[in-house]
This record gives C-alpha cells, sequence and structure tokens, in this order.
C-alpha cells in the first residue's frame, strides 16, 4: 500500500516514553533467571477452561494446566499429555494415546476417563466448545487411549486444542464446580496462597513434573497491569522481567539491553455484517465495499497509529503463514478517486449514511475512519458505548471497526472468519454468495495436498469481493529482559509458558 502524508487530524500521539533509568530486573552476568516476573495486559478470566478466553489467559492457565496438545512456535500441534495421535482415512474418527505419570494436584491420576470428562465438559464450555462443534462423541478405549467421533471431515481440531482448548483439570473438581474457586491441574506450577487475585498470581514449581524441562524457571509471578505506562514502568524498575510492549517503546527496549519480540497478531479495519445489503443497501453491492477500501491508506494509519508495528496488507490470513499470499497486500492502493468512482458506477455518487458504535478502546482509529470515510461522501453517526456493549453490540450494526485476532492455522482461520458464528460474524453471509460457498464445500472435503490452494483461492476472491476492510495486521509485542526469551505465536495474545524460556 502506498504512504500518504496523514492530517492533523488523524495524528494519534504515540505513549510517551518514560524518563525513569533502564532498569529491567535481569539476572547477574552469565546466570539466568531463575524466576520470572510477567507484566500481563489483563487478569485471569477463569480458572475453569472451559469459560476462560484464549487471549491473555495463556501464562495463567498453562501454569497450572497440562494440555492434551500444545503448539510449537509456528502455531502446530505437538504432544503434551497426549503422546501421539492418529487420524482415519476419512478423518472423521481420531484415536489418541496417553501419557501414564501425570497427576493432578488433588491427587488423581490422569488416565483416558479423566480427559473424556474433561473433554465432555470442554465441548459445552462457553468458550471452549467451539473446538469441539463437529464432535458426535468421545470414547475411553482404554486406560490410555481415547477416540473422538466427528460428524464430518475434521481438519482443525489440533490446532484448536494446542490453542487452548484441551487444557486438563480433575475430573473430581469439574464435578463439584471448585474450579470455580481456583485451579486443580496438573500443571508445571501450583498457585500459592501468596496470590494477590487482580494484583499479582504466584505460582510455585511442582515437585517431579513429567515436563519439567520444559519449564525452567523456580517461580513465575503474573501481575495484570491495563495500563502501557504502568507497565513499561514495572519493567524498568525490575518488578518485572517480560512484558507485553507498546511498540512505541521499542527504541527504549532496545537501549535498555532487553531483547524485543513480535509477530502479526490481530487485523484492524471494518468488518462487515451486512455484506447482502438487507439493513445498509449499499454494502450489498461489492463495489461499494471496494470503494471502502481504497478510502484508507492503511500504511498509513499503521504508521500513525500503530507505530508501525505491523504488516500494512488487504487480507485477513496471517502473514508469514501458508496461506497468505503477499500479491494481495495491494489489492486496493489508497486511492480516493478511484473509490468515488466505484461508488458513482454502484449508484451512490453522492455517498450515502450509516451508523457505527465507537467504545473507549477504537477510538485510536476513529478520526482515521470519519476523515476516510467523509473524504468519500458517507456520512457516519457514531453511537457511544463502554467496550462491554461494543462486543455485545457491535455486529448488529452493519459495518464496525474491528480488531480481530488471527490464527496461524488456515484451516481455523476459514472456520474463525469466515464459516463459523463468532460475536462478530453472526450471519455467516458467504453461503449467500455461490462462488464462495462452492469453495468452502470444496475446502471442508479436500484432501490435505488439495486443501491449501482451495485456501489459497477462497483468500484471492475474498479480498477481491472486499469481504472486509483490512487496513493492516497488527504486531503483538514482547520485552523481556537479559536471560530470558519470548516466542510469540500467532493465535494467542500472550504466549503461553513453554514459550517463555532461559536464554
Amino acid at each position: 500500500m502506498k504512504k500518504t502524508p496523514f492530517a492533523a487530524a488523524l495524528a494519534v500521539a504515540a505513549i510517551a516514553l518514560t524518563a525513569c533509568s533502564p532498569g529491567g530486573g535481569s539476572a547477574a552476568a552469565g546466570t539466568a533467571p531463575t524466576e520470572l516476573k510477567i507484566g500481563n495486559f489483563l487478569d485471569v478470566t477463569a480458572w475453569d477452561p472451559a469459560n476462560a478466553d484464549i487471549g491473555f489467559d495463556g501464562p495463567y492457565l498453562s501454569a497450572v494446566y497440562d494440555p492434551l496438545v500444545a503448539l510449537n512456535g509456528n502455531g502446530e500441534p505437538i504432544p503434551a499429555l497426549a503422546t501421539g495421535w492418529k487420524f482415519s482415512g476419512d478423518r472423521k474418527t481420531l484415536t489418541m494415546d496417553l501419557r501414564t505419570d501425570a497427576k493432578f494436584s488433588d491427587g488423581e491420576a490422569f488416565n483416558a476417563e479423566a480427559a473424556v470428562a474433561n473433554l465432555e465438559h470442554l465441548k459445552e464450555g462457553a468458550r471452549s466448545g467451539e473446538a469441539y462443534q463437529n464432535v458426535k462423541k468421545f470414547t475411553a478405549v482404554d486406560e490410555d487411549t481415547i477416540q473422538f467421533a466427528f460428524a464430518e471431515r475434521e481438519n482443525s481440531i489440533l490446532y484448536f486444542m494446542g490453542l487452548g482448548r484441551s487444557y486438563m483439570a480433575s475430573p473430581a473438581a469439574l464435578a463439584s464446580g471448585a474450579l470455580q474457586g481456583g485451579p486443580v491441574g496438573s500443571g508445571p506450577y501450583a498457585l500459592d496462597a501468596s496470590s494477590t487475585p487482580g494484583s499479582e498470581y504466584v505460582f510455585t514449581k511442582t515437585a517431579d513434573h513429567w515436563d519439567a524441562a520444559t519449564y525452567p524457571f523456580e517461580t513465575v509471578k503474573v501481575l495484570p497491569i491495563t495500563d502501557a505506562t504502568a507497565r513499561h514502568n514495572a519493567m524498568l524498575s525490575g518488578q518485572i522481567n517480560v512484558e507485553y510492549g507498546d511498540p512505541a517503546n521499542i527504541p527504549q527496549a532496545e537501549q535498555s539491553g532487553w531483547n524485543v519480540a513480535n509477530k502479526v497478531s490481530g487485523w484492524v479495519g471494518i468488518q462487515f455484517v451486512d455484506r447482502t445489503g438487507k439493513v445498509l443497501e449499499p454494502l450489498g453491492d461489492e463495489r461499494v465495499r471496494q470503494a471502502l477500501n481504497y478510502a484508507f491508506d492503511g500504511a498509513a494509519i499503521l504508521e500513525s497509529i500503530g507505530s508501525g508495528a505491523g504488516t500494512a496488507t488487504d487480507q485477513v490470513f496471517p502473514a508469514g503463514t501458508e496461506a497468505n499470499d503477499p500479491k494481495l497486500d495491494e489489492v486496493y492502493s489508497y486511492n480516493v478517486d478511484e473509490a468515488k468512482r466505484l461508488l458513482t458506477d454502484a449508484g451512490y455518487a453522492d455517498g450515502f449514511s450509516v451508523t457505527m458504535p465507537m467504545s473507549p478502546v477504537f477510538q485510536t482509529w476513529q478520526a482515521a475512519a470519519e476523515q476516510a470515510l467523509t473524504e468519500i461522501g458517507v456520512k457516519v453517526t457514531w453511537d457511544d458505548m463502554s467496550q462491554p456493549d461494543y462486543q455485545a453490540k457491535a455486529a448488529t450494526y452493519p459495518m464496525f471497526i474491528s480488531f480481530l485476532a488471527m490464527d496461524a492455522d488456515p484451516v481455523a482461520t476459514v472456520a474463525r472468519q469466515l464459516t463459523s458464528k463468532q460475536w462478530f460474524n453472526p450471519n455467516t453471509e458467504y453461503t449467500e454468495i455461490p462462488e464462495l460457498k462452492a469453495l468452502v464445500d470444496k475446502i471442508k472435503v479436500a484432501e490435505d495436498s488439495e486443501q491449501l490452494a482451495l485456501i489459497k483461492e477462497l483468500n484471492k476472491a475474498l479480498t477481491e469481493q472486499a469481504w472486509w476492510t483490512v487496513w493492516y495486521q497488527s504486531d503483538n509485542t514482547y520485552f523481556s529482559a537479559d536471560g530470558i526469551t519470548v516466542t510469540p505465536v500467532t493465535g494467542m495474545m500472550f504466549p503461553t509458558l513453554r514459550h517463555i524460556q532461559q536464554g
């Protein structure tokens, strides 16, 4: 995308670099830190894995629970409590072998029956259930083997399980509801009584954990600090040694000798909810949606608002993943004249009016959105609301500003962004577009060797039909003190503890 200067109204002041002297809490030269102190963005949402949010819950839940399946740094499924697995030829059955040397903190043994009890609980979970929508039945074949039976060919369950949807809790705790009060897992750490909920969570190492080598720190502390300046000051003072970072602070982080890690995490732009024009007629014409894409200078928004931390693009498949096509990054190079021409061709030479929701989180992009839309004749009325209301109500509007998490797995991206009902995508309108429905139907039944090519074809069709208005893909940034490395994983807003290592 071409970069052009923004008008003053679009400028958003970056968070000022603090004047405190550099710190960071590094271990003494030549020694590895034995205590991990994480400055997270949000508090834990729930200790029950069925109700927990994947986003920033990774450090909390991965401390106290073991998953059946984990993800490596590339977002690929790897064994954990499940030592291996095999799909049937038609991918309608999955058989998993399990470890036999794990125990829950209440003394119960982990086995096939415990795994099935957890999986049935996760399938019914308000948040975790999305991973298991295709499952008809879980079966304990023997003490260390379980089997999944699917309603149709299954392609993405291992990814979703590894993302944070296969944490195993004590069956007794599940049955009694004890997880409402705290975790009961078999994880590498235990939640210490010295923890202060909402302020600081302290985890101490579990003796003789089966995967102890993956978790080198003797103690882990996680501090939820929503304010970016406060979080950065905590890093400077040594109160924490790993931080969910603000890209504006990268120069100071490098000056302080910290490690800086980043990876694309979500796409920023406008989510359309009414692509068939049933509520807002203009959006039913793809020329109008294309015009809205041409109206935004995504690269300039990335530079001025996103501190340049990300990738200017027009697609939702993450940069660096298999289904991403770099040729689709510049389908809609910023061009106001082309936007106006398309609106005229569609019968909207004078533009149209639209009401969009607005909350404090998205005010960062509000001025940019209003200026770009006004320039092509689109008149916006903003409905102000709280952030919880935004997530509950945004999809009742025909379009809204969005920051939506992306997935490393191409099939999961198709499911999350297009085919499954989500809070941001309640209508799954692709079924009303013959070309898109035909491609999705082929993807669902395709062999692995054909599936990726079909997904790339779908990506191209979605981008050309302006299914979204993507401004850029935003990086998640992490700062870590000397002697600690963080490996970001697309799909996780904060990586699980296996991705934070000494070194």
